[in-house]
């Protein structure tokens, strides 16, 4: 594998060229295409799961209702509920709901287990796996817990800022199955 310098090379998705873009054209990309899920969740205090998950629901024409995204992720029950009512567990579903809810076609998550016990991790990742299958979404985790890479269809792995392997990994693991 040839190395590239951090500041070589150009980006393009499905024909975009991403190397260059202007501000704006960066914003509308991100908008339309990509989501994140973050280690910790940052869900507004103050407002519902629905009320957080509508944040997002709002900023792209074709999203799902906040409903619908809670319910992919298993709390349409909870949907009321602030996040002080909220486990850890729960709280980053919101947080995927809240990513997915405009149907990303890139969803980037670090480390969305970091924070979580093992039981509520394999939940967090079921749910990302359904995303998988559900939306057809394509989903790039970065974390330093190494046993998920076991459920990935790629795995790359860095060091000091450098990709030191890239390999399809041949006995996918579920979620269920992963264990730390």
């Amino acid at each position: 594998m040839s190395e590239i310098g951090l500041s070589a090379g150009t980006i393009e998705y499905r024909g975009h060229d991403l190397s260059r873009p202007t501000e704006e054209e960066l914003t509308q990309f991100r908008r339309g295409h990509i989501a994140f899920i973050f280690q910790f969740y940052n869900l507004i205090p103050s407002l519902t799961a629905e009320e957080n998950v509508a944040l997002v629901a709002d900023l792209v024409p074709r999203s799902m209702t906040p409903l619908e995204a809670l319910d992919l992720v298993g709390l349409g029950g909870r949907r009321q509920h602030y996040p002080s009512q909220m486990s850890g567990g729960e709280q980053q579903r919101v947080a995927i709901a809240r990513a997915v809810v405009k149907k990303p076609e890139i969803l980037l998550c670090d480390e969305p287990t970091g924070a979580l016990d093992a039981a509520t991790g394999r939940l967090v990742l079921e749910v990302l796996d359904q995303v998988n299958r559900e939306l057809g979404a394509s989903i790039a985790v970065v974390t330093h817990n190494a046993p998920i890479a076991r459920m990935a269809d790629r795995v790359v792995t860095l060091a000091d800022g450098r990709i030191v392997s890239d390999r399809s990994n041949a006995g996918r693991l579920a979620p269920s199955e992963v264990s730390w």
